[in-house]
C-alpha cells in the first residue's frame, strides 16, 4: 500500500499538527504457607523473592538455560504461571504479546497498563489506538507481518516504571521471543525497552538515528529507537519526531529486503 505523505500524517494525527512519576513500594507481604512450592510451578520458574533478596547466580543461569529452549506453548505457560519477581502479586494476569510469529517488525514497549492487565493484549486503550495508527502510516498492521511485546510481562503498581531487577526476570522471556520471531528490525518503544533489550542508560533522545543493534550470540538485528505511545499522548509536539523515526524504520527495511532480494 503506497500512500501519500499526507495520508501518512493524517494516519498519525499530524495533520495539520500534532497538536516523573512516583515509585511505590510492592506489597510482598505473601505467607509462605499460602505460596505454591517450587516443585508445583512450570520449568523455569521460582518463586517470587523479596525485593532486595540476591538471587543465587546459578539459579537464574539455569532458570534462562531452560527458557532458551522453550517452544512458543512452552514459553506462553511460563510467563503466564512466573512468579521469578514481586510484580506477580498484583496482577490479573502476565500479558505475553501478540501478533505474527514469523514477523519481520517487533515492536517492543516498556509493560502492561491496566487495561493490557485486564485484557491480557499489550498496547491497547488510547495507546494503543496512537500506536496501531503509527503502523498504519508505515502500511503496517496489528498482527500482520508485526509482533508486539513488553520488556516486562507483568503491570508495575500504578504503571510506574519497571526496575532493573524486574526487567532481569522477564529478560530471558523476551530474548526467547526475540530467538523465535527472528524479526528483521525492532523497534523499540521508550527508554525503558531501551534499557532492557541493549542495556543503553543514555538518554532516548540522544539513542534516536542512531544505528543499534541486538547481538544474541552470531545474530545481529538492526534496532531502531522511538517514543512510547503512551509518552507521545502527554507531549504533542513530540509526535512530529516519533513520524521522523518511522520514516527511517520504514526505509531500513525496505533497504534491508531489497539487498536480501538483490542476493537470493
Amino acid at each position: 500500500m503506497n500512500l501519500s505523505r499526507k495520508q501518512m500524517l493524517d494516519e498519525m494525527g499530524l495533520s495539520p499538527q500534532w497538536q516523573r512519576r512516583d515509585r511505590p513500594a510492592v506489597a510482598r507481604e505473601a505467607s509462605h504457607a499460602a505460596a505454591p512450592t517450587a516443585a508445583a510451578l512450570p520449568p523455569g520458574e521460582q518463586m517470587a523473592r523479596p525485593e532486595n533478596a540476591a538471587s543465587p547466580p546459578l539459579a537464574d543461569a539455569q532458570r534462562a538455560a531452560e527458557i532458551a529452549q522453550f517452544d512458543w506453548a512452552a514459553l506462553r505457560q511460563s510467563i503466564a504461571a512466573c512468579r521469578a519477581c514481586g510484580l506477580c502479586a498484583q496482577r490479573k494476569q502476565a500479558v505475553s504479546g501478540v501478533g505474527d510469529e514469523a514477523a519481520k517488525w517487533l515492536f517492543i514497549g516498556e509493560a502492561p497498563g491496566a487495561e493490557e492487565d485486564a485484557q491480557g493484549e499489550p498496547f491497547v486503550g488510547q495507546a494503543g489506538k496512537l500506536l496501531d495508527a503509527m503502523l498504519a502510516a508505515i502500511a503496517l498492521k496489528r498482527g500482520q507481518d508485526v509482533y508486539i511485546a513488553n520488556a516486562v510481562k507483568c503491570r508495575p503498581p500504578a504503571n510506574r516504571t519497571p526496575e532493573a531487577a524486574e526487567m532481569a526476570a522477564c529478560a530471558p522471556y523476551l530474548k526467547r521471543q526475540i530467538a523465535l520471531i527472528a524479526p528483521k528490525l525492532i523497534v523499540l518503544l521508550g527508554r525503558a525497552a531501551v534499557q532492557a533489550v541493549l542495556g543503553e542508560e543514555r538518554s532516548l533522545a540522544s539513542l534516536r538515528g542512531k544505528p543499534l543493534a541486538y547481538h544474541d550470540g552470531e545474530r545481529s538485528i538492526p534496532v531502531l529507537v522511538t517514543y512510547h505511545p503512551a509518552y507521545l499522548l502527554r507531549t504533542l509536539p513530540d509526535k512530529s519526531k516519533a513520524w521522523e523515526d518511522l520514516c527511517r524504520a520504514r526505509t531500513l527495511m525496505r533497504e534491508m529486503t531489497a539487498d536480501s532480494s538483490a542476493s537470493s
